[in-house]
Parts: structure tokens; sequence; C-alpha cells
């Protein structure tokens, strides 16, 4: 999972953590059905990886703490994103922000830290 899953992606959050599981990655699970603007769910997110409370809450700084990560232990980190139909219907520009983004910093990680990101169907 070098990529983030498309929203039609047939998978639900379960498979999806028990895959990243199965492969020894640690595993971070937003629950996105209540999300429904860029301001709540780049919170959710931030909330999820754990990232530092200094972290601003925009897409730059989205970008440059997945690709950063190192508060958090080396290894694979798999962000596994549940209700995320919820911000496509209510908001589908920062939806698209945000899924770009993510799709980006798994093809950027550094610090010894992997990061890739799955759209699980709910």
């Amino acid at each position: 999972m070098s990529e983030v899953e498309q929203p039609s992606a047939d998978v639900t959050t379960h498979q999806a953590v028990a895959e990243a599981e199965q492969r020894g990655a640690a595993v971070h699970v937003v629950d996105g059905a209540e999300l429904v603007n860029k301001r709540t769910t780049l919170e959710g997110i931030a909330a999820a990886m754990n990232f530092p409370e200094w972290t601003g809450r925009n897409l730059d700084a989205l970008y440059d703490c997945l690709t950063d990560l190192s508060w958090l232990p080396e290894g694979e980190h798999v962000l596994v994103w549940s209700g995320h139909a919820a911000l496509a219907k209510n908001d589908p520009k920062a939806f698209r922000g945000i899924q770009a983004v993510l799709r980006d910093a798994s093809l950027n990680s550094m610090c010894g830290r992997n990061f890739s990101a799955v759209l699980a169907r709910d």
C-alpha cells in the first residue's frame, strides 16, 4: 500500500486494519463519519496520528507531518480513513485536497517511517 486507495476501493476498515497489522505496521484509524469539513477532518487525522500539539491545521502542515512522523516509532504507519464519504459529500474540494496530500505524503516518507493511507469503505 504505497498509495492512497481510491474511495471506490472494496476494502472495509476491518480488512484494512488486519492487512496492515499482518505486515507489522502501526495502524491509525480515523472515523470520518462526522468529519464533514476540512477543519474537523484535519483535526481527526492529527488526533489519530498523534501529531504534536503545535502542528498547524492546514494541508501544508498535514503533508509536513505525514512525511516526517519523527515522534512515532520507526517502521510503517498506515492511516485507515473510514467514513470519508461524509467529507466527500459535504466538502468535495477539501476531500480532494486531503486525498492528494495523503497520496503525495505516501510517496515521500522520511525519517525511517513509511506512511500509507487507505480510504476504507463503510
